[in-house]
């Protein structure tokens, strides 16, 4: 998701209700705490982003989640509940659809560790998402669908 993300364009994302659990490579968590958005901005980007990453060898989806939420954030009391599957759809050089396929969660989180354990340089809360995002093309729409499906 993170190193080919910018280079070729989002044709599409579709969101879906129930999917295979093998396809589910990673675990994207939209997060608020006291009523503010959640972004993690990563020591090597000027931009934003909800914490999320890919699934280790041996992990379940939800663990994946977990980890994710607390090595990017630092949340160690949360609450989190699944969204939706989703599907980033890319046309590939030789113009076939790519489907790579995550799992959305949404997360209340009251209370955060002073450490971060990853690559996140920091996190900050905002009122309104913030404009420059690391994923334009997929981090608004997945705020739309889980607002859609009635999180946030």
């Amino acid at each position: 998701m993170k190193s080919n993300e910018q280079k070729t364009p989002v044709q599409e994302i579709r969101f879906y209700d129930h999917m295979e659990d093998s396809l589910l490579k990673f675990a994207v968590i939209i997060s608020k705490s006291n009523d503010k958005w959640v972004y993690c901005k990563h020591r090597e980007r000027d931009t934003y982003e909800i914490p999320g990453g890919h699934r280790e060898d041996g992990e379940t989806i939800l663990e994946t989640a977990r980890r994710e939420l607390w090595e990017e954030t630092g949340a160690v009391h949360y609450a989190m509940t699944p969204v939706c599957a989703y599907a980033v759809v890319r046309k590939a050089i030789n113009g076939q659809d790519t489907e790579s396929c995550g799992m959305l969660y949404y997360a209340e989180i009251t209370e955060f560790t002073q450490e971060l354990h990853s690559e996140i340089e920091r996190i900050e809360l905002f009122k309104i998402p913030p404009a420059a995002q690391t994923y334009p093309q997929i981090q608004p729409a997945l705020l739309k669908e889980a607002a859609r499906r009635g999180f946030c």
